[in-house]
């Protein structure tokens, strides 16, 4: 069941279901790494480092320890935290599911699951660690000078210098991995949600068919969003700065993403704004109809 590429850890205590996960899975170039229980789970993580796996598949019910215990061991300990963690159960009643969302549950699968959500929660969750192990690495690496800015004005349409400016500007914050993270949401989704118009459902879809990118590129180099702009307005205020972010798009209903939802679970994406809030952000808001989000945090002194 291993392959080559980038390692999974799939816990389960029926061995017919890792063989249907690595069906489901054989041709994304991953290395399958299994456990029959979360013990034997929990002492293959701490055999390796916390950079070993780049997501967990992981069913609920087992015995000695089950998913719902290791999950809350995986988000205790900070080698382990940042590992997405795909929870696979025959029965997910709502009060289930917002337990596993409250301890950092990243998906949903109900068994008997489709092998095409499968395969594209994966690669979501697998793409999400990676960017955000590029953002802590480049995080260190960025030119120390932007704690220096008083005040800044910024512009970007494509997510590739949404991702540049959110790296940059985090800079400016003691906890630069977390920062970055947190403009990193910010921005995506003005460009997608905002200036392309790029609805909640139509990401899920795009995510599930492997299309996301090929569609942001379509929408970007359509004549109606040409001109469409993200703007991004930095200010500091003593040891604090505001953010204003705002996009061209119409808006939309943001109180419904302030917190973790258990409707999303299911989903392979809507909870960014949620992560950004609860874990990123002191203080966010976004203001009128969407369109502008305000971040004020403590800067580097």
């Amino acid at each position: 069941m291993t392959g080559v590429g980038k390692r999974l850890l799939v816990v389960d205590d029926e061995p017919f279901n890792l063989e249907i996960i690595a069906e489901h899975l054989e041709g994304d170039d991953y290395e399958l790494v299994t456990a029959r229980d979360g013990e034997e789970a929990w002492a293959i993580l701490n055999e390796a480092s916390g950079e070993e796996f780049e997501a967990l598949i992981l069913d609920r019910m087992m015995p000695r320890m089950n998913g719902i215990e290791l999950l809350k061991r995986i988000k205790q300990e900070a080698r382990f935290r940042q590992i997405p963690v795909i929870m696979q159960t025959a029965a997910a009643s709502k009060e289930q599911v917002v337990e596993g969302i409250r301890l950092g549950a990243y998906y949903y699968l109900t068994k008997p699951f489709d092998g095409e959500v499968l395969a594209a929660v994966v690669r979501a969750a697998v793409a999400e660690r990676v960017a955000r192990r590029e953002m802590s690495q480049a995080a260190s690496l960025e030119p120390k000078s932007f704690h220096l800015l008083a005040e800044a004005h910024f512009r970007f349409q494509t997510l590739a210098d949404a991702r540049q400016l959110a790296m940059a500007l985090s800079g400016c914050f003691p906890d630069r991995p977390n920062a970055g993270l947190g403009f990193l949401e910010l921005f995506v989704n003005a460009v997608e949600h905002g200036n392309l118009g790029i609805t909640l459902e139509d990401k899920s879809a795009l995510l599930r068919s492997d299309q996301w990118e090929a569609e942001v590129s379509r929408r970007l180099a359509a004549p109606e969003n040409r001109d469409k702009w993200v703007q991004v307005r930095y200010r500091k205020d003593g040891q604090w700065a505001t953010v204003h972010v705002v996009d061209d798009g119409p808006g939309f209903d943001w109180r419904a993403f302030q917190e973790l939802d258990a409707a999303r679970a299911f989903e392979p994406n809507g909870r960014g704004i949620a992560l950004a809030r609860q874990i990123c952000f002191p203080e966010l808001e976004y203001l009128a109809t969407g369109n502008e989000a305000r971040v004020r945090l403590p800067v580097v002194g």
